[in-house]
């Protein structure tokens, strides 16, 4: 008896040793998102050309199809992805890298009032592809083939409340959970199996209407933290079971905050376009509370977003219609050069600024001043000048409209 007891409690160690081996040792899906690694905006490229022809860098591709819209695309692996709104439907369009359409496959209802056309980036987990529309569609597609999963309204099905230009959020997701703000009273901030669709849990936080940003996540000790705007609050959520954490005034009317927040260690920097503007606050070790810093009224983006380069954060203003370098110590603006607001990415030490006028700026941000070394115009496309470029694989790819364009920046190409 004795021996068939100690048998059986090795035969246990020996499956407990398993299933932990399993456990530890599976990788994480591949996730491709908004604004590339970490939603930061910065790409790790190497080998770009530091100066561009005078009309611009080659063009190796361009297509006039993909639907009216302002969401970036997302390469993962050898597709790109993109949606855009064709007769008030959203589409998911998947292209190879040669501009080459593979499907094309319907999402949902799109936002068609102001400013009409997607507004979101979607996001790919390993084989899974992840849409919003403005009007609340969320679904889940098999990346290679576009059949959908499962699908989901934020207004019918949680009871979200919608703003004035449509749901602009990309989706995030964090192991089996996909996250989405509906707003409203009830169902604020919502986690979703991603596999499923089904509700893990919800968090009315401050009630308010959602704000037009994309959230993120970071770690902090054994807490993976939320972090996400609603429309008079900057919001800190425990992203597993969704307790709320904390939350950050906004001393404003508006409620246009459309940027990630830069994160750096325990200092974490917010830049949006009314009230507050840029703030610097000073996160927990835990991640459980928040204390401010420094405030700076003078640095102000709405939704063009801002890159962290070394100790300085670099972005354009909306008012005062120049590009900035301000110290992520001090607070105060260090540098800037005359130049009309639009979206700001980096790669390989250089600033790529998209402006609202349909001009591509390459910036050096030099310690002793920042250079503006090339430039050219986009005039394929339509409307405005809203989408965030992608760098990736020495391209450059830009949306205007119903066009997207590729272009090489690599040295060697």
């Amino acid at each position: 008896m004795v021996q068939l007891k100690q048998k059986t409690m090795k035969n246990l160690l020996i499956i407990l040793s398993a299933l932990l081996f399993f456990a530890f040792s599976k990788k994480e899906e591949p996730v491709s998102e908004w604004r590339g690694p970490n939603r930061s905006g910065v790409y790790a490229e190497t080998g770009l050309l530091t100066q561009w022809p005078a009309e611009g860098p080659r063009l190796l591709w361009a297509i006039d199809s993909t639907g009216r819209g302002y969401g970036s695309p997302v390469i993962a692996g050898n597709q790109l992805f993109i949606t855009g709104e064709t007769d008030s439907t959203s589409f998911l369009y998947s292209y190879n890298l040669n501009g080459k359409l593979l499907w094309k496959t319907a999402c949902g209802q799109e936002w068609v009032k102001n400013f009409p056309g997607s507004r979101s980036t979607p996001t790919v987990v390993g084989n899974l592809v992840y849409v919003c529309s403005g009007k609340g569609d969320i679904a889940c597609f098999n990346k290679n083939t576009g059949t959908k999963k499962w699908s989901l309204n934020m207004i019918s099905d949680l009871q979200g409340t919608i703003n004035m230009f449509g749901y602009s959020q990309s989706l995030l997701v964090n192991g089996d959970l996909v996250y989405c703000q509906p707003g409203g009273p009830e169902n604020n901030v919502v986690a979703l199996n991603r596999f499923t669709g089904q509700k893990v849990w919800s968090q009315k936080a401050k009630g308010e209407v959602e704000a037009y940003g994309s959230p993120i996540m970071v770690k902090r000790g054994q807490r993976d933290l939320l972090l996400t705007f609603s429309e008079m609050a900057f919001l800190g959520l425990d992203g597993k079971s969704g307790e709320l954490l904390f939350t950050h005034k906004m001393d404003t009317t508006g409620n246009l905050h459309g940027n990630i927040p830069i994160i750096d260690g325990n200092d974490l920097i917010y830049t949006e376009g009314d009230g507050n503007r840029t703030v610097k606050l000073k996160l927990s070790d835990d991640g459980g509370s928040v204390s401010e810093v420094w405030r700076n009224r003078s640095f102000d983006n709405i939704m063009g977003g801002v890159v962290k380069i070394g100790d300085k954060i670099y972005g354009t203003a909306h008012r005062q219609m120049y590009l900035k370098c301000l110290d992520m110590k001090s607070g105060q603006v260090t540098d800037s050069i005359k130049m009309f607001r639009g979206s700001t990415v980096a790669a390989d030490g250089m600033l790529y600024v998209f402006t609202e006028k349909g001009v591509v700026n390459l910036v050096n941000p030099k310690p002793e001043g920042m250079e503006i070394v090339s430039s050219f115009k986009v005039t394929k496309g339509s409307k405005e000048f809203f989408t965030h470029p992608v760098i990736h694989d020495g391209v450059l790819y830009l949306r205007h409209g119903e066009a997207l364009m590729a272009y090489s920046i690599r040295k060697d190409i």
